[in-house]
């Protein structure tokens, strides 16, 4: 124990095990390593232990790394409070006494604050990179699928034809955002708390600014009150991660319906599907359904916190403890997630014929007709009654778009001309876009180059 000096019992057996959050915080080991050679040598440089015991600490913190990387050493939750009070034991039964100088001028309090920040930041890292390399997989399916033609939808009815290259490069937008929120986080992470002790500071001559760039943050927090309970940066951080699931999981709905009989749209690997114990045909969506089920966990880790968090007296309150197992459970979501879904399209199969004929048997150009008339002098509202007339008409004689002549068009109302039918060629659709931001295939083409560039992406 890191205390105990006033207390006459020990703590109770079930006592320790109900508040041990060792298997949880583990996870911190190898920062909770790094701030206390840090601080150590901040402790040498300032004259409060000597050069002698610092290379002590430091030779001993380093074999405790190097035991706990190749399992020779594992703490008990039955032993210790946390991975703090688990390292510091291991480094007396090394050094002996010498590790009593090592928590000089901390707090416990500063100490988990510092592991967590440094631990977010390094973790933001890698979650920025694994969504650039999901990013970097959907636009080598976009590129292929410029030309796959497909419906775009609102109210999941068929609204305007799109393609599948344009239907993926929104993903790839929302992609982009996901890891602005993450460097957003890294920033408001990049403040270091050691040194505010248990809330007030230090009397000790502890040197903040050497430690702040020795762990590499931008600059020492300002109020030792508020950065031993701060845990707005979590918050921060969950909330990135809920939306990012939030995205995957919108996605991973749209890949169950493209892969479903109904709209046999895509296949998805059989790596990452399983079959039914009683139905030998089915080949499930599994890992797509899981990605969807597992986001709702992800919001619930967030709201978990914020309520912990919301009824706290400054400052430190041990009910922090128990932020630490909701941010990992959705690192670790999250982080799966994203290389299942990411491994699921670079395997994906599209059937990139899929809806070019079953289109043309339908009205999904009825704002292109709408349009054309807009460009023949008619109000866009008369233009939408019109084009609703002829709807009206073709599902009354059972006719489709496609099978319109002229002399049809004309009952309807007689400003059409041959022209007119051409903007019902599905085909042909997507290029007369002209808006920027839009489905023509020389747009989309222009987004992807874009995109290839800005994740460094070869060509």
């Amino acid at each position: 124990m890191l205390w105990g000096g006033r207390f006459k019992k020990e703590l109770d057996k079930l006592a320790l095990k109900f508040s041990s959050s060792l298997n949880i915080d583990i996870n911190l080991f190898e920062e909770d390593i790094l701030v206390n050679l840090v601080h150590s040598e901040m402790l040498s440089n300032v004259g409060l232990i000597t050069n002698e015991d610092f290379k002590k600490i430091k030779n001993g913190l380093n074999l405790i790394l190097e035991e706990y990387r190749n399992g020779k050493w594992k703490p008990e939750s039955e032993k210790f409070e946390d991975v703090h009070s688990a390292i510091e034991s291991r480094l007396s039964e090394l050094i002996g006494e010498t590790a009593g100088k090592l928590h000089t001028g901390r707090s416990r309090n500063d100490q988990i604050a510092t592991d967590e920040r440094l631990w977010i930041k390094k973790v933001s890292s890698f979650l920025e990179n694994n969504i650039s390399n999901f990013q970097k997989t959907l636009i080598k399916v976009a590129d292929v699928n410029i030309n796959t033609i497909m419906p775009g939808y609102t109210h999941l009815q068929r609204a305007q034809p799109v393609s599948f290259a344009f239907h993926l490069l929104a993903y790839v937008e929302m992609l982009q955002r996901d890891k602005k929120r993450f460097n957003f986080v890294k920033n408001e992470t990049n403040e270091s708390p050691l040194g505010a002790g248990a809330l007030a500071g230090s009397t000790l001559p502890l040197d903040r600014n050497y430690t702040t760039k020795k762990l590499g943050f931008a600059e020492p927090t300002r109020n030792a009150l508020d950065s031993v309970s701060d845990r707005d940066f979590l918050l921060d951080f969950l909330n990135a991660v809920s939306i990012g699931m939030m995205h995957l999981s919108r996605l991973a709905e749209e890949l169950i319906l493209w892969s479903s009989s109904e709209w046999n749209f895509v296949q998805l690997p059989e790596e990452f599907t399983t079959g039914s114990s009683l139905m030998p045909q089915k080949k499930n969506p599994d890992m797509a359904e899981l990605i969807r089920g597992k986001a709702g966990r992800t919001f619930g880790n967030y709201i978990s916190l914020i309520t912990t968090i919301k009824g706290l007296p400054l400052s430190y309150n041990r009910d922090l403890q128990e932020d630490k197992e909701h941010v990992f459970d959705s690192f670790f979501t999250y982080a799966d997630s994203l290389t299942i879904m990411n491994k699921m399209f670079e395997k994906i199969e599209v059937n990139t014929n899929r809806f070019k004929e079953e289109l043309k048997n339908s009205f999904i150009l009825s704002t292109d007709l709408a349009d054309w008339l807009v460009l023949n002098g008619i109000a866009f509202r008369e233009a939408h009654r019109i084009v609703g007339e002829l709807v009206k008409f073709c599902e009354e004689n059972r006719i489709s778009f496609s099978d319109l002549n002229l002399e049809q068009l004309k009952k309807i109302n007689q400003i059409f001309t041959g022209d007119a039918l051409k903007c019902l060629d599905v085909e042909t659709s997507l290029q007369r876009k002209q808006t920027f931001g839009s489905p023509n295939p020389k747009l989309v083409k222009e987004q992807i180059e874009f995109w290839k560039d800005k994740l460094h992406e070869s060509v």
